[in-house]
């Protein structure tokens, strides 16, 4: 298990990270999540031991980073794909460092295989593109077969193939029992690949919970109706007191939209009164929805209103 407890870090009079406080559990894939300037890198590299706290501790297994024993063998990370020698070929880079702990030179054509780069082994890291940068630093964190995985953005530069790739892949070490602890800007992406989500603002912790809860707590449930007879259907909410709003679907078909009611409540009104419905769905807000609603006190960054509107 990975354990921050009261993680702070000044820098000179900015505070980056403030008093953190959470656990990341094995078996399951914890997204990292926080608007731009939140201290997600900030709280990586100390979980790393890259970084001294100011206060408050980072530890792996019970032990910070530094004291562990061939640290490759128990801890893959990616924080930076372009922290590569440009003239060192794909194979000598994972080489040296396969060689500095302790790791089999065998298991350097085995992560080159396995993250797809074996037909560009011997060729010069500086060449490569984003997405083949991303690979061989995926693979550098691969290279010790580690109980534990941190990484920063790890699909950043990948085509979907890529992306599915590295979702199935993290979804099955976890089922191994490993620890992994991602972060990424790709929410939906993140949707798909994440169990458990800890989410900072502004070095504050704002939410550690299941992604479920997280999406159920922090965004409205719609319901979406079509009836036959839109304007009957309409008369009724009115008149049983239900606010909704009228809209039109993709195929420019009119609906209602219920915020305040759930679809099991629309259908028995309907039936009740004998009024076909041809629709009557439940939307619940995405991922995206939650994360900005419960973090927009916190974007360090942010446009105005008049640019999020395109002017």
């Amino acid at each position: 298990m990975i354990e921050v407890q009261g993680l702070t870090k000044d820098y000179g009079k900015v505070r980056a990270v403030d008093d953190l406080s959470f656990q990341v559990k094995p078996g399951i894939v914890t997204g990292f999540l926080g608007p731009n300037g939140a201290g997600k890198s900030t709280t990586m590299r100390m979980i790393l031991g890259l970084d001294n706290p100011t206060r408050g501790t980072a530890s792996i297994s019970g032990q910070p980073y530094r004291n562990l024993t061939r640290p490759l063998t128990r801890v893959g990370a990616l924080l930076d794909a372009k922290a590569i020698h440009p003239n060192r070929s794909a194979a000598n880079h994972l080489k040296w460092i396969a060689q500095a702990n302790g790791i089999p030179a065998s298991r350097v054509d085995e992560v080159l295989e396995l993250v797809g780069l074996s037909a560009v082994a011997r060729k010069k890291a500086g060449g490569f593109s984003l997405g083949m940068g991303q690979r061989l630093g995926l693979a550098g964190a691969l290279l010790g077969d580690p109980e534990f995985l941190i990484l920063d953005e790890p699909v950043n530069g990948l085509d979907p193939e890529g992306i599915h790739w590295v979702r199935t892949l993290l979804k099955n070490l976890a089922a191994e029992g490993r620890t992994i602890l991602i972060s990424s800007h790709l929410l939906s992406e993140m949707s798909l690949t994440a169990d458990h989500l800890v989410v900072i603002g502004r070095g504050r912790l704002v939410a550690d919970t299941p992604m479920q809860d997280f999406i159920r707590d922090h965004s409205a449930q719609t319901v979406v109706v079509r009836a036959e007879n839109p304007s009957e259907l309409a008369a009724l909410l009115e008149a049983n007191g239900v606010r909704f709003t009228r809209a039109t679907d993709e195929q420019n078909r009119g609906i209602l939209r219920i915020s305040e009611a759930t679809t099991d409540e629309i259908g028995r009104l309907a039936f009740s009164n004998g009024l076909g419905l041809l629709e009557l769905t439940e939307h619940r807000a995405s991922l995206e929805q939650a994360f900005l609603e419960t973090t927009s006190h916190t974007v360090q960054y942010q446009t105005s209103a008049q640019d999020q509107e395109g002017k």
